[in-house]
């Protein structure tokens, strides 16, 4: 089935009556996403619903899809049609569909503390990339509807597309959709314990298990066995697949 740019912009977030005047207002928005862009190796672009199209993109963007970020910019929604595998074109509009139904629920004061995040792959050339991608609305129109909204991209922790959660900053709940059941569902949080953080933490600054286990004052198998648990629990195969879950889904 053909993917239509349209599908995207839904009624239930069309927003109307923006000005000119309104657009000065987001110079300042554009440059501190432009700051935060050159802070982060995430790809970052900002979602214009009012004009339909992206407002800005970063250049590192063009790692991912081998084009620039001017062309990136000038596709706008055109961007998923040439760059995600069409049967996962589908699975975005749904994300995108049931996502707005979900944000809709949520009080108007309330929803700019809420992030959309979901796994797919960009094609570049022949080659697959399994990436994560969080939404969060940065800008809101009088009756709630998003505006604008900032959108990063980094590795995927995972193997396969989907993991569609939404979540409250500094909640521990979430909602997870499930694309079989097609309906969100409620779960609780995975949060890690004080050695967890400490081993993940010590590994992403290159120490060995032998220097992770001295400073923790741990044996080796105590810290083999922590490794082992914690692998199990964020469901990822390796310290570098465990990093990427946690610094994507703010566990540390």
């Amino acid at each position: 089935m053909r993917t239509d740019v349209g599908n995207f912009f839904i009624p239930s977030n069309t927003v109307h009556n923006i000005t000119e005047e309104d657009y000065q207002k987001t110079d300042l928005l554009v440059q501190a996403t432009k700051a935060f862009a050159r802070s982060t190796n995430q790809c970052v672009y900002i979602i214009d619903y009012y004009k339909q199209n992206f407002l800005y993109v970063s250049e590192n963007l063009a790692y991912w899809c081998g084009e620039t970020a001017d062309t990136i910019k000038s596709f706008g929604y055109q961007f998923y049609m040439k760059h995600v595998p069409e049967n996962e074109q589908q699975m975005l509009l749904e994300i995108n569909k049931k996502g707005f139904d979900l944000f809709n629920e949520i009080p108007c004061d309330k929803r700019l503390d809420y992030t959309i995040s979901y796994d797919f792959h960009i094609i570049h050339g022949k080659k697959l990339r399994l990436v994560n991608h969080q939404l969060t609305p940065m800008m809101l129109t009088p009756d709630g509807r998003i505006w604008m909204a900032l959108c990063t991209i980094s590795l995927s922790a995972r193997n396969t597309p989907g993991y569609i959660i939404m979540k409250k900053a500094d909640e521990k709940g979430f909602y997870e959709y499930s694309l079989e059941k097609h309906r969100w569902i409620k779960n609780e949080s995975i949060t890690l314990n004080e050695t967890e953080r400490e081993v993940l933490l010590l590994s992403a600054q290159g120490y060995t298990m032998s220097d992770i286990a001295d400073r923790l004052c741990k044996s080796v198998d105590t810290v083999k066995a922590c490794k082992r648990a914690l692998f199990a629990k964020l469901e990822v195969r390796n310290i570098t697949e465990a990093l990427s879950y946690a610094i994507n889904y703010r566990l540390l």
